[in-house]
């Protein structure tokens, strides 16, 4: 099925999309002619989110028009980057660690230049420059266009820094470089920023306001890791269900849903998948697009942070708890075999016992497939940390978060039971961790199904009927559909 002539909400035509599909090839003919003849070498380290990942594969086509090559051996590198997060202080801490890892290396070779990207760059831009002095480039997320410059004012022995947080840039025009990929599943993100400003986030000060990239560069995008092998794409965006653009074209409005519907005409053999969703903006519109294509994943992350409407006020979520469970229960209803997954914040500012309960209530009514469960980390600069105190001993914070995990544990295991017996179309990924003679995917519902290997291809996609089950892993035999 062809996009162009099969998507009747969308008004697209082959020519724009093709014309999207060139990039900036200005841009990446000046690149190599700044560096001709150079083979220098580059290593990058991510941390955090999905959009980190796929951050990082903007960065390294940036480096791959400079001339640079991609290694695995850090200690090979004439580049070292690290892609970093600052959604919680443990996180920092890791990338603090690893900095200093790379400055004892860099004591060896006094070429080698080392950079912070991402969220930490723009939060913590001057400690890492002046108090710390691990680093010689520091880089925003929208700065990466940047990278040429600065890494030219560091080989002159000088610091280089730019955060500087953008209202337009999207990188709709980089074609990314596929870092560390199976070939078979890859990002592409969708929009950039966050608006929605929760009280207990970073994300808004350190990644922007919130902006859509163009539909054609995403759809070409899609095409292109279709025609090269990929059987599947996550479109990427802090809340992707606020996705908003305007075709300059014939001024239609292009949202979510049909965002969604045109990448899953790009080919029914294409699975689409998406993160992260946020409760207040999901629409019955997504719902029932997702229902009506099999390639849309049967599968919705939806953060419910705390399932108290108390503390939901405080993080300035902007729904309630029974307008959560609501919003569950119509997935439901449109979809019954989706899997819903979640985020779970323990110990945010003067949570209760009976707060705490109510989390774990709404947890059992929305019978999560999993979640990221964390205790609250207090991150500098954000709306927590202007008005509330962090009020909750650490000790009080780990035993409500020991119960949240006992208790997804609890029903993660009983919904892969619910599955034995059950027979799924599978995307092969891998080889399986603990045996040669076994491959792994994931279902639709993104749960991970291990099978005994055969004639099978990594990239294929088969039909397992469950057997055994984990509270985190599917097992089964192949059949015959």
């Amino acid at each position: 099925m062809e996009l162009y002539d099969n998507n009747p909400t969308l008004d697209l035509n082959k020519e724009q999309v093709e014309e999207t599909r060139q990039g900036d090839v200005f841009f990446k003919e000046q690149m190599l002619k700044k560096t001709e003849g150079s083979h220098k070498k580059f290593y990058i380290e991510s941390y955090g989110c999905q959009m980190n990942f796929s951050d990082s594969e903007i960065v390294a086509a940036i480096l791959s028009d400079m001339g640079y090559e991609p290694t695995r051996e850090m200690e090979l590198a004439d580049l070292i980057l690290v892609n970093t997060c600052s959604i919680r202080e443990k996180a920092e801490d890791t990338v603090r660690k690893r900095l200093r890892v790379f400055d004892k290396l860099k004591e060896k070779n006094k070429g080698m230049l080392i950079g912070v990207l991402g969220c930490m760059a723009e939060r913590m831009k001057h400690t890492l420059l002046e108090e710390e002095k691990l680093v010689d480039i520091v880089l925003g997320p929208d700065a990466y266009r940047d990278l040429p410059n600065l890494i030219a004012t560091a080989e002159d022995g000088d610091k280089g820094i730019n955060v500087f947080l953008s209202r337009e840039e999207t990188y709709s025009d980089i074609n990314p470089v596929r870092l560390d990929n199976n070939g078979v599943s890859a990002f592409v993100t969708i929009m950039r920023g966050c608006d929605n400003m929760c009280s207990f986030c970073v994300v808004p000060f350190t990644r922007g306001r919130e902006r859509s990239r163009d539909l054609f560069s995403i759809i070409a995008e899609c095409h292109e890791l279709f025609g090269r092998g990929y059987k599947e794409v996550t479109l990427l965006g802090q809340n992707v269900d606020s996705y908003k653009w305007k075709n300059p074209e014939n001024e239609q409005t292009v949202d979510f849903g049909d965002l969604l519907e045109a990448v899953a005409h790009v080919s029914p053999n294409l699975r689409v998948r998406f993160s992260t969703s946020h409760p207040k903006d999901i629409s019955d519109k997504v719902l029932y697009t997702m229902a009506a294509h099999e390639n849309i994943c049967k599968y919705i992350h939806l953060p419910v942070q705390s399932g108290s409407s108390r503390i939901l006020k405080k993080m300035n979520r902007t729904y309630d708890r029974a307008w959560y469970m609501q919003k569950i229960d119509r997935i439901m209803e449109i979809m019954p075999d989706c899997a819903i997954s979640s985020d779970v914040i323990c110990g945010f500012c003067t949570e209760t016992e009976e707060d705490h309960q109510d989390t774990l209530s709404v947890m059992k009514h929305s019978d999560y497939s999993m979640s990221y469960m964390f205790f609250y980390s207090e991150r500098p600069g954000t709306l927590a940390e202007r008005k509330f105190e962090d009020d909750i001993p650490e000790e009080l914070k780990k035993r409500r978060l020991e119960e949240v995990i006992r208790l997804q544990n609890q029903l993660s295991y009983q919904h892969n039971l619910r599955d034995i017996g059950k027979t799924f179309k599978v995307l092969v990924e891998k080889v399986s961790k603990r045996s040669e003679e076994e491959l792994a995917g994931r279902n639709s519902q993104n749960k991970m199904i291990v099978f005994p290997r055969a004639d099978v291809q990594i990239g294929d996609y088969v039909y397992v009927k469950v057997t055994d089950c984990t509270q985190a892993t599917l097992r089964g035999e192949l059949v015959s559909i």
